[in-house]
């Protein structure tokens, strides 16, 4: 199997849809693209294997590991390595640096001569010079020990500390400051600014791949893939997700809604033909002498349904119930009417904390710290807290309503009132239940799933931005 193909391998792998046509594609892009060129060969081969802007990081990281600095291209097959088999270049800084001589940080060179050296490159963008000043730091500071399962983060850490970036960014700026005419003196600090973080990130990133070289020298392709992968965004976890996650998931949001409201829409427009209506086709077949030739439908009538959110906001599941109330929110416009509640052991109603403000922190803010969800203990009651709902708002679910439950069912032994719900199902178009756990822990310990089951249209697993989508697809 040659690098490509299991570079394409470890992708799908990965998560990302690629079929046998544009791994064949690839393949023809890597024939006649300068595949020397380590940036052109990156991008040639993501626009022919990513599709989707979010798995481009993944992407990245993979190529790094399989493709690493200065591309080792002889690895590829005989048709790509007698294509560059001309090509030699002589002795540099970056072949001086993995010699004994630097490994471990030893050397005539100091470290600020190393530092004024990086200076000076940065200032001229001279890349080549940069690609060989990144392996001669890694060697002098990252310490990397052969064999000794430690993540590329800790080298890179070790690296870049000692080379005082942000010193040297000033420094950097500054000088470009000096190199400029602008007159305005606004717009050439903003130009500075950015020019200067834009080298010093570019370099981050070399460095970055240098170790991750390194690496893979020592340990393989595989298994430092294996190292380096995460999950994709679409396969995170919410309950578990980072802060840095978290984020990216909401940035997702906008786009993943427009894409939502897209498809219901269509899928609206495109609703099955309604029943036949008779006295039209009877109308039409006379022009045909009596032949039913071509019958004549009623255009169904299409509504939007009414959504009805019950959110648990109670612990870990509260990161889940937010980010789905955001999600509904900003597919308002796909639903005729959307009512929310939150509770934990009391309910409250926090449709106008969304109505009325625009920005999701603050609204959650705002429900944190205005709405009455709490009533005994502040632990989950779902029992207690349907109970409330069915009594202070009997008119909110009605025959077009979709309910919505957000919340992993874990009642503390509270008594279920299950005939709650089972009234609200009789009454409402349709009740889902959202959870947010594993299937694997429902019915265990104080999860009583199992026994509202019976009065929901579905329960459904939704931990991730995967199934939350392909749940929104069924909602009508």
């Amino acid at each position: 199997m040659d690098l490509l193909t299991e570079f394409v391998t470890e992708l799908r792998d990965y998560g990302l849809p690629i079929s046998l046509g544009e791994s064949i594609d690839a393949h023809e892009a890597l024939i006649l693209e300068l595949i020397d060129d380590r940036e052109l060969l990156r991008e040639a081969l993501a626009l022919t294997l990513v599709k989707n802007i979010s798995h481009r990081s993944a992407f990245d990281s993979l190529f790094d590991t399989y493709f690493a600095l200065n591309s080792q291209v002889s690895d590829l097959d005989d048709e790509l390595q007698n294509h560059n088999e001309d090509s030699k270049t002589s002795e540099s800084l970056s072949n001086i640096a993995k010699s004994s001589k630097f490994a471990g940080g030893g050397g005539s060179l100091s470290q600020e001569e190393l530092i004024e050296m990086l200076f000076m490159a940065l200032l001229k963008g001279q890349t080549d010079k940069l690609n060989q000043l990144a392996a001669l730091s890694v060697s002098m500071f990252a310490g990397i020990e052969p064999g000794r399962p430690v993540g590329g983060v800790y080298y890179l850490y070790r690296t870049l500390r000692n080379l005082d970036l942000e010193n040297l960014q000033i420094k950097l700026k500054n000088a470009l400051k000096s190199n400029t005419t602008s007159a305005d003196s606004r717009l050439n600090e903003r130009f500075t600014n950015d020019e200067a973080t834009i080298r010093i990130e570019k370099f981050k990133k070399i460095v970055e791949a240098e170790i991750k070289k390194r690496l893979v020298d020592d340990r393989g392709r595989k298994a430092m893939a294996k190292t380096l992968k995460k999950p994709l965004l679409e396969d995170i976890d919410v309950m578990r997700a980072s802060k840095q996650e978290m984020l990216e998931l909401q940035q997702a949001i906008i786009p993943l809604s427009r894409k939502l409201a897209s498809r219901l829409a269509n899928k609206r427009k495109h609703l099955r033909q309604g029943r036949l209506n008779w006295p039209a086709t009877i109308r039409k077949s006379m022009a045909m002498g009596g032949s039913l030739a071509e019958p004549i439908f009623k255009k169904p009538k299409i509504s939007k349904p009414d959504i009805i959110l019950l959110a648990d906001l109670s612990g870990s599941v509260a990161s889940f119930a937010r980010f789905t109330l955001q999600l509904v929110y900003a597919l308002s416009s796909q639903f005729s009417k959307i009512r929310s509640f939150a509770f934990i052991d009391g309910i409250d109603e926090i449709t106008d904390y969304f109505n009325l403000e625009t920005d999701p922190v603050k609204s959650f803010y705002k429900i944190n710290t205005e709405a009455n969800i709490m009533w005994l203990d502040g632990h989950s009651d779902y029992g207690h807290a349907l109970s409330e709902f069915a009594k202070k708002w009997p008119e909110a679910v009605t025959v077009k309503s979709s309910v919505l439950i957000l919340g992993d069912a874990r009642s503390n032994y509270h008594a279920p009132q299950l005939e709650v719900l089972q009234k609200m199902s009789k009454t409402a178009k349709h009740v889902y239940w959202l959870n947010p756990e594993p299937k694997a822990y429902w019915n265990s310990g104080d999860s009583i799933i199992k026994e509202y089951s019976p009065y929901c249209d579905e329960v459904l697993e939704v931990r991730t931005l995967k199934q939350l989508e392909q749940f929104v697809n069924i909602l009508d």
